[in-house]
């Protein structure tokens, strides 16, 4: 669960520290008084887009830490691995988003992290669900993906899926090849010119840099000759370096009988001398190994042109060139034996189709046993929120092609009066109805799902009285599962919290600023009265009564 949120210079909280509960959480205030920002900054450690415009006017930057424990961080840690980053070493899980005027970072365990990955992550921290956010319960792919997780058909569904792309790019290999445009001779002639051209170079891996050394030394042959015997006699001519340190070790050896305590300043002279006379060695070995036979320079200009050319025509690099003459090769072998090919991908495709619908029959039985009990236990759900005599169904209807998500598409129809059609969600015009559909399907799914913090934004709007009770209810009962914030108006969903929080402005130092702070006992008593419209003694009773109900 979510055990505390930081925010700091977010719109109007200078600092907020929140410490969260199990159960059901509810958060209640006045209209303008700030509990926008909690939604703000919960979709900020979701990975949502942010800009300068949220930082508190004053401030350089804002910031929202969130801390969550976890029980069995798998998916979590599975992401975190994917991304490069060492997985939860406890419980504890921390993500930080920092806002500044000029840059955004954001932090998972104190490692810097992109903003894809932490939208990955939060989509296992919190389910967010406000009056138009329901957009992924119209989804006919999530409704389908809802009943999977009930079936307990995911890993079928993978599975499926795998089979189902290896299908498809089998059909399109064989696809290409049937509609392939026939060659002609010219093209054949081609392809056979290429690879023999190829071929005939008898390319090998790291002959091209041995090969360009030998031949720059061949061509500078005589210089380089003519080099290294100037050095060499340099070093060992009449009045050459070697001649001259002949001299300075006569004085030396003078200076030592004079004064023997200097021979240890002097050893490097003769340490000298011998690595000079074999510098002279080497270089006169050299000279020698230089002379080149003009036919092998020859022979060797000829193969470093032949490989420019080659590179010139198929390059730019050698690697290239081996690459043309696999493609070359391919396409020939795909022109020579295409019948061959046709058979062998027919027998291919037919074998994988085979595959795919021993898959497909699987998963459909899991779903078309899931589906009518999701629907019962939906439609009593919704019974639970008010809607007595409501119709609720989950019927698949069957696709002519395998499909990416199996051989049946689904979409949920709802009626929610007696005598009239069911209808697809995306025709109710109720955002009303349409929340207590969503909160109807949370519920019946909550053993499924596995996000830690559900947090419903004043999805009780337009509904009101005993109605307003039953969904402040059936969140209760959902925060037994799962925690639960609830951002709310009624006081009937409020008073049904195992925790109360209230959002409200205060202005100080002329500055407006929200605070956030838990009620009890008396005082939440008061925040219901003021809920329900009025004080007296009856609007006290009244919310005295929510509490103990």
């Amino acid at each position: 669960m979510l055990t505390l949120l930081k925010i700091r210079n977010l719109a109007l909280v200078d600092e907020l520290v929140w410490e969260l509960g199990p159960g059901l959480i509810g958060v209640t205030g006045e209209t303008g008084a700030g509990k926008s920002v909690i939604v703000g900054a919960l979709k900020l450690v979701l990975g949502e887009r942010a800009d300068k415009s949220l930082i508190r006017t004053g401030a350089e930057a804002c910031s929202v830490e969130a801390v969550f424990e976890l029980k069995a961080p798998v998916e979590i840690n599975a992401i975190l691995e994917d991304g490069g980053l060492p997985p939860c070493e406890d419980t504890q899980f921390i993500v930080r988003r920092v806002i500044g005027q000029c840059s955004n970072r954001q932090f998972v365990n104190d490692s810097p992290v992109t903003l894809n990955l932490l939208k990955r992550l939060g989509e296992h921290l919190v389910d967010l669900h406000g009056p138009h956010d329901h957009q992924s319960l119209l989804s006919t792919e999530r409704q389908l993906a809802m009943l999977d997780a009930y079936a307990g058909a995911d890993k079928t569904h993978a599975a499926y899926r795998e089979h189902h792309r290896a299908w498809r790019a089998k059909a399109t290999e064989l696809d290409e090849l049937r509609h392939a445009e026939n060659a002609s001779e010219q093209e054949i002639e081609l392809l056979r010119h290429q690879i023999q051209e190829i071929d005939a170079a008898n390319l090998k891996p790291g002959d091209e840099q041995d090969l360009e050394d030998r031949w720059h030394r061949a061509s500078n042959a005589s210089r380089l000759v003519e080099t290294a015997a100037a050095a060499s006699a340099a070093l060992s001519g009449d009045d050459g370096v070697l001649s001259r340190l002949s001299e300075i070790q006569r004085l030396v050896r003078d200076l030592e009988k004079l004064d023997p305590s200097i021979r240890g300043q002097t050893a490097s002279l003769d340490t000298a001398v011998i690595e000079l006379q074999d510098l002279e060695g080497n270089l006169t070995e050299y000279a020698e190994e230089l002379d080149i036979n003009p036919a092998e320079a020859a022979a060797l200009e000829e193969r470093v042109n032949l490989l420019e050319s080659l590179k010139r025509k198929y390059g730019p690099s050698l690697t290239d060139v081996t690459a043309r003459r696999e493609s070359a090769a391919a396409r020939l072998d795909t022109i020579e034996n295409r019948g061959e090919k046709l058979e062998a991908l027919v027998r291919e495709l037919a074998a994988c189709r085979a595959t795919l619908d021993a898959a497909g029959k699987s998963l459909s039985a899991l779903r078309r046993k899931a589906a009518p009990r999701l629907a019962r236990e939906i439609s009593s759900q919704l019974k639970d929120l008010g809607f007595k005599q409501s119709s609720f169904e989950a019927p698949l209807v069957s696709l002519s092609e395998p499909g990416p998500q199996g051989f049946e598409s689904i979409e949920f129809q709802f009626g929610p009066n007696p005598g009239e059609p069911l209808l697809p969600l995306r025709q109710i015009a109720s955002s009303g109805e349409i929340s207590r559909v969503m909160l109807a399907v949370k519920s019946a799914l909550a053993d499924q799902d596995d996000t830690p913090l559900m947090v419903f934004d004043e999805i009780d709007a337009n509904v009101g009285g005993e109605v307003a009770r039953a969904v402040g209810r059936k969140m209760a009962a959902l925060g037994t599962r799962h925690q639960v914030v609830a951002i709310t108006h009624f006081p009937q969903v409020a008073a049904t919290a195992s925790l109360h929080f209230v959002v409200d402005k205060e202005v100080s130092n002329g500055r407006t600023r929200s605070r956030l702070f838990p009620v009890s006992g008396e005082t939440r008593i008061q925040e219901l009265v003021r809920m329900l419209g009025g004080g007296g003694e009856q609007a006290r009773a009244m919310a005295a009564s929510l509490l103990n109900g």
